[in-house]
């Protein structure tokens, strides 16, 4: 690999972003990626040919810099307002609609966003990073290649899996948010045939289900297609075989949403580190005096896409600074 200036692992949204940052500001800088494909949670997966989102479901915008990307997706086709109203279910009661800001989808799938923040940049898919540590002369190094900076873009587990403990225990200790596992059930019908969400819901009390997405209607072709989102606890007892909860997860959406059918397709993907179970409220990333930085939706006081997007933009930031 030789040594490049900085080495960014992780090449989801908050990767990319950090990764962005530094190539705009002059600075060399390598995306390395486990994946085939870019995106991270922000993941999409063909089934017949047309995408649909398994991963983050949508996103919302309140930062004046991350609203002026988004626009830029807008102009570019790539993301689409969606609407501004879910349903709220709840077994046994009658549906509520719960309105909010509005949130954005995307025609060829949300991993689409991640890819054109990408273009141009050195990024190498499918290399899985195995350690990451302080070499002899004190430099920090990427599977025993020197990197003038490294930058962990994932979540907390991760992060400490790939870190030496005794090079940098206070890293080990910072890593400290849990994350909570999802079952991503995708079901295609034969034609529409559920009661009007009218765009997705949220699952309040269901043992199997938290979050119903329309994905048609998120994608604005009315397409016969739904994902729903698992609790987790019903993620952790099927994370070795996730296809073992598919029957569960079919029958709690139909009975949710009211199906007059049976879905002719589904597909459960794992998500064992779906999303972080709380924020942080006053740091926006993690970054040593030997610059080995850590962001993430995990870095943020809400996490979201837009948290994860700022939280690796400040971290490119800062990393400019500090490298001159």
């Amino acid at each position: 690999m030789g040594q490049d200036r900085v080495v960014v692992v992780g090449a989801g949204i908050s990767g990319v972003a950090c990764a962005r940052e530094l190539r705009d500001a002059g600075v060399g800088v390598r995306l390395l990626d486990r994946g085939r494909r870019l995106g991270g949670r922000m993941a999409s997966r063909r089934f017949d040919g047309r995408p649909a989102d398994i991963g983050a479901s949508y996103l919302t915008v309140g930062d004046d810099d991350f609203a002026a990307v988004v626009e830029q997706w807008r102009a570019a086709g790539l993301a689409r307002p969606w609407t501004d109203t879910f349903t709220a279910l709840t077994p046994g009661a009658e549906p509520e609609s719960k309105q909010g800001p509005v949130r954005w989808g995307t025609p060829g799938g949300i991993r689409t966003l991640v890819e054109a923040l990408a273009d141009g940049l050195d990024v190498v898919a499918g290399h899985e990073v195995g350690r990451v540590a302080r070499g002899g002369d004190g430099g920090l190094e990427v599977d025993g290649q020197p990197a003038g900076a490294v930058v962990l873009a994932m979540p907390d587990p991760q992060a400490a899996r790939l870190l030496d403990p005794a090079t940098h225990p206070s890293v080990h200790t910072a890593l400290d948010v849990d994350f909570e596992p999802v079952l991503a059930l995708t079901a295609t019908y034969a034609e529409r045939c559920w009661r009007d969400l009218p765009h997705g819901a949220f699952v309040n009390d269901d043992p199997a289900l938290s979050w119903i997405a329309d994905d048609g209607r998120r994608r604005g072709d009315d397409a016969p297609v739904l994902v729903a989102h698992s609790t987790p606890g019903l993620a952790g007892r099927h994370l070795d075989d996730p296809a073992a909860a598919g029957p569960a997860l079919v029958e709690a959406l139909g009975r949710l949403v009211g199906a007059a059918q049976q879905p002719v397709q589904t597909h459960v993907h794992r998500w064992s580190l779906a999303r972080p179970a709380r924020g942080r409220e006053h740091a926006t990333y993690l970054l040593t005096d030997d610059l080995l930085g850590v962001c993430g939706d995990a870095w943020s006081a809400r996490p979201r896409v837009e948290g994860a997007w700022l939280s690796g933009r400040d971290l490119g930031r800062e990393l400019v600074r500090r490298l001159g």
